[in-house]
């Protein structure tokens, strides 16, 4: 990797014009890094492929950490969404200040600390001898995790040129696709022959061959301009979330949205993030430019991602305990049922850019919304006997739709951006995406323990006055009351299935509601189609691209 030179910086004479989302004429990538542009995207993938699995395992792997020591870590309910959230909020509050650093030192710096600290939390969350020590590892890993994605998604558009930033971005967006399928199915693998903690230090050796992939072939690319890092905003942003998702499963834990202690952590957690946005408009070098979302286009397209990340991980979350309690799957089982949804987004996402051209943004974002809500709407009508090829057809079409969402609206977000200022827009995508779906965990996961006390609450009598509150906060709880009952324990497991059912159904309606928000904010305000620019220029004939006179204006170095 050279070293910084003169000509990193580009001249004033390069300003950003045009409209919006139109920077003009930004200078060429260097052939050198042009010709290994797809060998770099492999490298991106595997690295954001680490991120999307280690999520996607720990969601198989739920019920086995529920599980009683020695199989599991008994885990409670609200402890397996903490150390779902834990990860997500520290990864989501820490996103605008990684994004930031990448801009300023470096992507690739940034890049390889991530991954190595990610490695670390990994191996340390594998040795977890408590919930707690889970809850706080998986903290580690999410710190890591808010250093990789954002600097993947910077140093694409760093390397590929704005004609081909879409295609780039839709394979980008699949291989979130492949993380669903590879997580789910290597979490059951392992977890049929190991113990719980494989699911983490699997990561380990992904992370030494990514170190390795990184030096060699990722250049490095920075803002010749970067702005400065804000402190308050990060720490603001970090308490309001942490108070805010707080405040919510405790209500779940509690069955009580009027309890003193959850209305204090929730208007709290308010409080804070509204100040957290008062100081952005207000301080001179801010986590995040409120300006951007005064564009209609980027701030539909934030508000798409959270809205369909927040629909679909609460889903996520209890679908595994549909599948292995419910219904009786193993992991694996489990983790081959979601298969047919990462298909359909590794199939569709690398081409939603050719349905976008054809169509406009507008038109295939609502398109793919409505499919994600009648996936999550089909959940209100699964019981324990639906046949498995229903739920493989439900699978696809969220995958579908999902994948007709996330390039068209990615691309909106990072091509509204000038190319040097990557790593913020990245950080607004990724954040959007992390608080929505750690907030969906939270809401839906407290609406569901919520509906499901209540409706098993009634079927206790036989359970000791003393185990009857552990007994009510979940169906692993529940089952694991009944299996100390002994022949009595039958008619309690039956009344588990149906309280979860019922629950169940009722948190896959408010899934289906929040997308069809999602469905209106697109169908208003994304971009339609648009108009031809005209005839395309001749291609070059063969013969090597010209080098460009001065580097790009974020500084990209091979």
């Amino acid at each position: 990797m050279s070293t910084s030179s003169p000509s990193s910086t580009p001249p004033p004479s390069s300003p950003v014009s045009g409209p919006a989302g139109d920077h003009g004429s930004a200078p060429r990538v260097p052939e050198a890094i042009h010709r290994r542009r797809w060998a770099i995207l492999g490298v991106l993938m595997f690295s954001l492929l680490i991120v999307v699995l280690d999520n996607s395992i720990l969601n198989v792997a739920v019920k086995t950490i529920a599980s009683p020591e020695p199989v599991g870590l008994g885990a409670t309910q609200s402890e397996l969404e903490w150390a779902i959230n834990s990860y997500t909020l520290v990864f989501a509050g820490l996103l605008f200040t990684s994004g930031l650093l990448g801009d300023r030192v470096g992507r690739k710096k940034v890049l390889l600390f991530g991954i190595a600290v990610f490695g670390v939390g990994s191996a340390l969350a594998a040795m977890s001898g408590s919930p707690g020590e889970l809850v706080a590892y998986r903290a580690l890993m999410g710190f890591g995790a808010a250093f990789v994605m954002p600097a993947t998604l910077a140093v694409l558009m760093n390397v590929f040129e704005r004609d081909e930033q879409p295609k780039a971005i839709g394979i980008w967006a699949g291989s979130v696709g492949l993380g669903i399928a590879v997580g789910p199915i290597t979490g059951g693998v392992l977890l049929e022959h190991f113990w719980w903690g494989s699911i983490f230090l699997i990561n380990v050796p992904v992370v030494v061959v990514a170190l390795i992939a990184m030096v060699v072939l990722v250049p490095d690319s920075r803002d010749p301009s970067p702005g400065r890092v804000d402190p308050v905003g990060v720490l603001l942003s970090i308490v309001g979330l942490v108070l805010l998702v707080y405040g919510i499963i405790r209500a779940g834990e509690l069955a009580d949205f009027t309890d003193a202690g959850v209305l204090a952590s929730i208007i709290g957690g308010l409080a804070v993030l509204t100040a957290f946005v008062v100081h952005q408009k207000r301080s001179d070098h801010p986590s995040i430019d409120m300006s951007y979302f005064k564009k209609p286009a980027f701030s539909a397209a934030v508000a798409a991602i959270a809205l369909v990340f927040f629909a679909l991980m609460g889903v996520t979350f209890f679908s595994a305990f549909y599948l292995q309690s419910v219904r009786g799957y193993s992991a694996l089982d489990s983790g081959l049922l979601i298969l047919p949804l990462a298909v359909a987004q590794m199939v569709f996402a690398p081409r939603a850019r050719l349905v976008v051209e054809r169509f406009g943004a507008r038109a295939v974002c609502t398109a793919g919304m409505l499919l994600v809500a009648v996936g999550l709407a089909a959940f209100a009508l699964f019981d324990a006997t639906t046949p498995v090829w229903v739920l493989c057809v439900v699978f696809f079409v969220q995958g579908a739709g999902m994948a007709h969402i996330m390039p068209p609206v990615t691309v909106a977000v990072m091509q509204a951006l000038p190319r040097e200022k990557a790593g913020s827009g990245s950080a607004v995508n990724n954040t959007f995406r992390q608080v929505g779906g750690a907030l969906g965990i939270a809401v839906l996961g407290s609406l569901l323990s919520t509906t499901y006390r209540g409706e098993i609450e009634g079927h206790l009598g036989a359970v000791p006055a003393a185990a009857r509150d552990t007994a009510g906060e979940s169906i692993e709880a529940t089952m694991a009351v009944a299996e100390k009952l002994g022949p009595a324990g039958g008619q309690l497991i039956s009344s588990a299935n149906d309280a979860f059912l019922t629950a169940m159904h009722v948190t896959a309606l408010g899934s289906a509601a929040v997308a069809l928000v999602g469905t209106v904010v697109v169908a208003l305000f994304m971009p339609g189609r648009t108009a031809p620019k005209g005839p395309a220029p001749k291609k070059q004939a063969a013969g090597p691209r010209a080098e460009p006179p001065a580097e790009p204006a974020s500084a990209l170095r091979d």
